[in-house]
C-alpha cells in the first residue's frame, strides 16, 4: 500500500449552488414554519411533525415552545398502547432469538389504541389555540394537518444512539437494552413499519427535516427534497460510507480510507448498502442527511431498472461492503440460508447469496470455503457443537481452504459454508438481506463487548449444502474470470457471480475509455485498481463524475449510458472495475 490515496468519507449529490435552499438551525427553522403559518390566515393551526425511528422528540418539542407562538403540544406517543400490548402484538415478528425476528406485514396503526387516537383527535379539534403534533405517527394520529414536517433518520445514527442508550424501540422503554436486541427488533419491526409509512406520506409532506446531528437541525422543503432526488438518479453517485470494529477487524481501512488510526480495528466498511448508509445533498456549502433508502422509495424504477423493480419491488437488491482482516484474525465460520429457508422463517422474498473480491490479500491469505470430500455431516455437526464448550474446533478437517490473492473472485452461493481468513482485504459484493449469517464456529473469541458471539448451528445444519465439497467448489465457485472481450487498451471479463445467484459481475481492465450500457439494471462499481477514474456522459446528459481506489458508487438504470477512463494520476495506466449488476437476459 504504498499509494496516495483519496477515498472521499462525505460524497455529496450537489442540488444547488444556494445555502438558503436548506434552512440551518432551530430559529430560522420555526421562522420559515411560522412565515408559513401565518399565510395561511387562519385563527388556529395544526403542525404535524412526524419523526422516523431514534428521532430526538424532546429536542423538537424544546425548539418549537422556545420559537413558536403560544401553541398546544400533542405526543404522538400518549395515544400509543401500552407497552405490554405492544410487546405481546408484535411478539411473533420480534420472536425470543437473540438475533433474528421476522419481517412484521404490519402497518403503523398497529402501535395505536383505536380509543385514545380518536381521543387525541376530538381534543385537537376542540381546542382553540395552534396545535403541534410530534412523534412518530404524529400524522397518523392527526392526518388533516396544515403542515406536514418529516424528521427523517439515518439508521446508521439510530445505531450509534443505541450504543449510547439513547432511545429505545417504539412504544416501549428499553433504552438499556442490549443493541443487539434493540437493533434486532428495529430491523425486522420498527424500520419496516417507519418506512411503510413514509412512502405513504412522501407527497404529502411540505418540509422535510435532518435531525442526525444532534442540536445542528436542517430542513429543506419537500420541492427541494425531491429536486435532489431527481438529481441523484440521472447520475452516477455514491452514499455515505460508515466503517466498524469486529473481533476479527483488521488495519488496512484506518490508512485506504483515512479513518482514526487510534482505533483498535476496522473490521466492515459499508459503502453502499442503501437501507442503511446516507446521502448527502448538497445546497452550496450546506449538507443535507437522509436516508439513500429515500431516493430507492421515491424512483424506484429509475433507480433499479423496470425489470429489477418488477423482480425486486422499492428494494435496493445489491450490496458492496468491506471485510477487512489485514493483521486481524479469520471470520467466524457461517454458511447463509437458502431462499425457501429464508422466506420460510424470516418473511425475506430472497437470501444472501454473496461472493468475495479481494481488494487486497497477504501471501499467507486464504478463504475458507466448500467442505471437504467425504467428510460425515453429523460428525461434523456433532463437533460444532461440543466446540462451544471445549472452544477446539478442527476446521480444516471440514472445510476447503483455498489460497488468495489480490483480485481472486470466490463465489459463495447460499448454503456454502465460508469464511475469509485473516490478512485480507475483502470486497463482499452480494445480496442485500445482510444480517442472515448463520455462525458455525467464531475460533473460540469473544466479541468486542466481552461476551461470546452467538452461534447458529441449529439453523446452519438446516442449510448447509453437504454435496459442495472440493471438487464441485474448484469447478464452480474459485475464481472462474473468462475474458469476453479483449481490444487494445481494453479486457472485459466474466467473474461471477455464480449461475444460481441473481447478481452478475464483470471485470473491466482498462488504459483508455470504457463504454457501459446499463441495460435495465442498476450498476454498482468499484474501482479495484487505479488510484482515479472519471465517469462520462457520451451525451452529456451528467456532468463527469470522477472516483478514486475502492470507491463504490452507484450509476442508476436511468443513466443508460456511460463512460468510464483514467483519470489525473491515473491516466495511462492500467486501471480495474468491477461491476456488478442484475441478471435478466439470457445473454448476460
Amino acid at each position: 500500500m504504498n499509494n496516495k490515496f483519496n477515498y472521499d468519507k462525505f460524497p455529496v449529490v450537489q442540488v444547488s449552488g444556494n445555502p438558503a435552499d436548506c434552512l440551518t438551525g432551530w430559529e430560522s427553522i420555526t421562522e420559515e414554519l411560522n412565515r408559513r403559518l401565518s399565510g395561511l390566515k387562519k385563527k388556529k393551526t395544526v403542525v404535524a411533525v412526524e419523526c422516523y425511528h431514534g428521532v430526538n422528540e424532546v429536542e423538537i418539542v424544546s425548539a418549537f415552545a422556545a420559537n413558536c407562538a403560544e401553541s398546544t403540544f400533542v405526543l404522538s406517543s400518549e395515544s400509543m398502547l401500552s407497552e405490554q400490548n405492544i410487546n405481546d402484538f408484535f411478539h411473533d415478528d420480534i420472536t425470543d432469538d437473540e438475533l433474528f425476528g421476522y419481517m412484521t406485514r404490519y402497518h403503523i396503526d398497529r402501535f395505536f389504541d383505536t380509543k385514545r387516537v380518536e381521543n387525541a383527535r376530538t381534543h385537537i379539534r376542540n381546542l382553540n389555540q395552534n396545535v403541534v403534533v410530534v412523534g412518530i405517527g404524529a400524522a397518523y394520529v392527526y392526518p388533516d394537518a396544515d403542515i406536514l414536517v418529516y424528521a427523517d433518520m439515518a439508521r446508521w445514527e439510530i445505531q450509534q444512539r443505541f450504543r449510547r442508550n439513547e432511545v429505545s424501540n417504539i412504544g416501549v422503554n428499553n433504552k438499556n437494552e442490549r443493541t443487539a436486541l434493540q437493533y434486532k427488533r428495529a430491523f425486522f419491526v420498527d424500520w419496516r413499519i417507519c418506512d411503510r409509512f413514509k412512502k405513504s406520506l412522501m407527497k404529502r409532506w411540505d418540509y422535510v427535516l435532518d435531525t442526525n446531528a444532534a442540536g445542528q437541525p436542517k430542513m429543506i422543503t419537500r420541492a427541494m427534497f425531491e429536486q435532489g432526488l431527481a438529481q441523484a438518479v440521472k447520475r452516477p453517485f455514491r452514499v455515505v460510507p460508515f466503517f466498524d470494529p469486529g473481533p476479527w477487524g483488521g488495519q488496512w481501512l484506518k490508512e485506504v480510507c483515512d479513518l482514526d488510526r487510534e482505533a483498535i480495528n476496522f473490521a466492515w466498511g459499508f459503502d453502499c448498502v442503501p437501507e442503511e448508509n446516507s446521502l448527502l445533498l448538497g445546497f452550496g456549502d450546506i449538507r443535507f442527511e437522509l436516508p439513500s433508502i429515500d431516493l430507492v422509495f421515491a424512483h424506484p424504477q429509475e433507480l433499479l431498472g423496470v425489470p429489477v423493480y418488477g423482480r425486486f419491488g422499492d428494494e435496493f437488491p445489491i450490496r458492496f461492503d468491506f471485510l477487512d482482516t489485514m493483521d486481524g484474525g479469520n471470520l467466524s465460520l457461517q454458511v447463509h440460508p437458502l431462499t425457501e429457508y429464508i422466506q420460510e422463517k424470516f418473511g425475506m422474498h430472497y437470501t444472501q447469496d454473496e461472493s468475495y473480491y479481494m481488494l487486497d490479500a497477504r501471501e499467507d491469505a486464504v478463504v475458507y470455503l466448500g467442505l471437504k470430500d467425504g467428510i460425515n455431516p453429523e460428525k461434523m455437526i456433532a463437533d460444532l457443537r461440543t466446540a462451544q464448550e471445549t472452544g477446539k474446533f478442527d476446521a480444516e478437517a471440514y472445510v476447503g481452504k483455498y489460497p488468495a490473492k489480490k483480485h481472486d473472485h470466490f463465489l459463495i452461493p447460499g448454503g456454502t459454508v465460508h469464511c475469509s481468513g485473516k490478512n485480507s482485504m475483502v470486497l463482499e459484493i452480494s445480496a442485500t438481506p445482510y444480517i442472515f449469517t448463520f455462525k458455525l464456529w467464531d475460533w473460540g473469541r469473544l466479541g468486542l463487548d466481552g461476551r461470546p458471539r452467538p452461534i447458529n448451528i441449529a439453523h446452519g445444519e438446516k442449510v448447509i449444502q453437504w454435496n459442495r465439497t472440493e471438487s464441485w467448489v474448484e469447478r464452480e465457485l474459485v475464481h472462474r474470470a473468462e475474458t469476453l472481450s479483449e481490444e487494445d487498451g481494453i479486457c472485459e471479463e466474466r467473474t461471477g457471480l455464480h449461475r444460481q445467484e441473481f447478481i452478475e459481475t464483470r471485470r473491466h481492465w482498462f488504459t483508455k475509455p470504457v463504454l457501459h450500457l446499463t441495460n435495465g439494471s442498476v450498476n454498482v462499481l468499484n474501482l479495484v485498481e487505479g488510484a482515479e477514474a472519471i465517469v462520462e456522459s457520451p451525451t452529456n446528459d451528467f456532468e463527469p463524475f470522477v472516483v478514486h481506489y475502492a470507491e463504490t458508487f452507484i450509476v442508476p438504470a436511468a443513466v443508460l449510458i456511460y463512460t468510464i477512463r483514467p483519470y489525473g494520476e491515473s491516466e495511462g495506466k492500467k486501471c480495474a472495475t468491477i461491476k456488478a449488476f442484475v441478471r435478466h437476459h439470457e445473454d448476460e
